[in-house]
């Protein structure tokens, strides 16, 4: 039995270290948060793992995909058209009926 490198021999001797230093009423304690930690870890490791997963298969599918063709749209006409006198409402002052009153008044 080989476990992170340790042997048999060496893991009973750091058990009886442990069970010396800390007691048999908090070894299970410090058995279970151990365990609650690695479980921790071993979840937030699996989903880093996913979300990594999930990114590149995201910036493949990006890379795959051809590349957008830009197009040129015609240019839209013009809004603003010099009106004709004919055009406009009868209760509109064009410009030059606007000049004719000023150089009468002058």
């Amino acid at each position: 039995m080989n476990i992170f490198g340790i042997g048999l021999p060496e893991m009973a001797v750091i058990m009886t270290l442990a069970l010396l230093i800390f007691g048999p009423k908090k070894l299970p304690e410090i058995g279970r948060s151990m365990g609650k930690a690695i479980r921790g870890f071993q979840e937030a490791s699996k989903e880093f793992e996913s979300e990594f997963k999930k990114e590149a298969e995201r910036i493949e599918k990006v890379v795959k995909d051809p590349p957008m063709q830009a197009k040129i749209e015609p240019p839209e006409p013009k809004a603003l058209t010099t009106a004709s006198a004919e055009s406009m409402p009868a209760d509109t002052v064009t410009d030059a009926e606007i000049v004719e009153e000023v150089s009468s008044q002058s």
